[in-house]
């Protein structure tokens, strides 16, 4: 049975929703866990130190061990007080699972620079921020899991939608920032993946318990991947409906990167246009 006894863990965006459900499995296994939450509305603005308080006094109850963090994580100075108050809380922090974020609609037309920086200062700096401050932590023990999240909206074409340029360029830049982190902790016995994960939450615009898509059925995978038991690192876990398929960008067999692509050879755009059934997909894509 896999089991968190004498791990300590950090689930930033944890006061509800999906952070709530991956923190309440982690402490049902034997985790301490910190429930980070800033308390923001559906748009990512506001405090309420109320909401992470309130997530952590509902672990407790039930018996387990849980605490509660509030502090702005948007600056490197605010992920270093996190990881600085939590260590020195508990000594040790094992695994560090990165949830928090929100979801923004601006087009391109509509697109300002505070709402691309908001959305990047969340998604891409944060959890480089967090990792750089318990690295030396993890290093030091040896041991690490850390977990980021991205989106199928970033991933996938056909779910693209209208509005969502700054929250995919977050998501799909989380995928370099795994594969980065990745390489870098593996001598280290520090394994990062991301989870790309469907659940009727607030931004779904859903309170309560909906009917399905639920946060509980996702957090199996979620606590997997920061688990002892892992042995996976640089993988993006898809997770919906208590499904999972992991997925990870692999290199063709045989290429010699970047001199020889086993691939179409074309000299000018003609060669590439008169070559593009088999430079592009084996599925036509439609035609407008």
């Amino acid at each position: 049975m896999i089991r968190f006894d004498n791990r300590v863990a950090i689930v930033t965006g944890a006061g509800r929703g999906l952070g709530f459900a991956y923190a309440k499995l982690l402490a049902q296994r034997g985790a301490r866990v910190v429930i980070h939450d800033i308390g923001a509305d559906t748009n990512g603005a506001g405090h309420d130190s109320s909401v992470a308080r309130a997530a952590a006094e509902r672990l407790r109850a039930q018996g387990f061990e849980a605490s509660a963090a509030s502090g702005s994580i948007e600056t490197r100075s605010g992920c270093g007080a996190l990881i600085e108050d939590a260590l020195s809380t508990h000594g040790r922090l094992d695994i560090l699972i990165h949830n928090a974020g929100w979801v923004g609609y601006q087009t391109i037309e509509e697109l300002e620079p505070d709402f691309l920086a908001r959305m990047m200062a969340l998604g891409v700096e944060t959890p480089l921020w967090l990792a750089q401050s318990i690295w030396p932590t993890m290093k030091a023990q040896g041991y690490g899991r850390v977990l980021l999240t991205t989106s199928c909206r970033a991933l996938y074409p056909q779910y693209a939608q209208a509005g969502l340029t700054a929250y995919a360029a977050a998501k799909m830049a989380t995928i370099g920032v795994v594969n980065i982190l990745a390489h870098e902790g593996e001598p280290h016995g520090i394994l990062v993946n991301a989870i790309s994960p469907v659940a009727k939450t607030r931004m779904w615009g859903v309170d309560g318990e909906p009917d399905e898509l639920c946060c509980d059925a996702v957090a199996p995978g979620a606590a997997f991947l920061v688990s002892e038991a892992c042995r996976a690192s640089a993988w993006v876990l898809r997770a919906s409906n208590g499904q999972f398929h992991a997925l990870k960008a692999r290199e063709a067999e045989g290429v010699d990167y970047p001199r020889d692509l086993r691939a179409v050879t074309a000299d000018s755009p003609e060669a590439v246009a008169a070559g593009w059934d088999r430079i592009g997909p084996a599925v036509a894509e439609p035609r407008g």
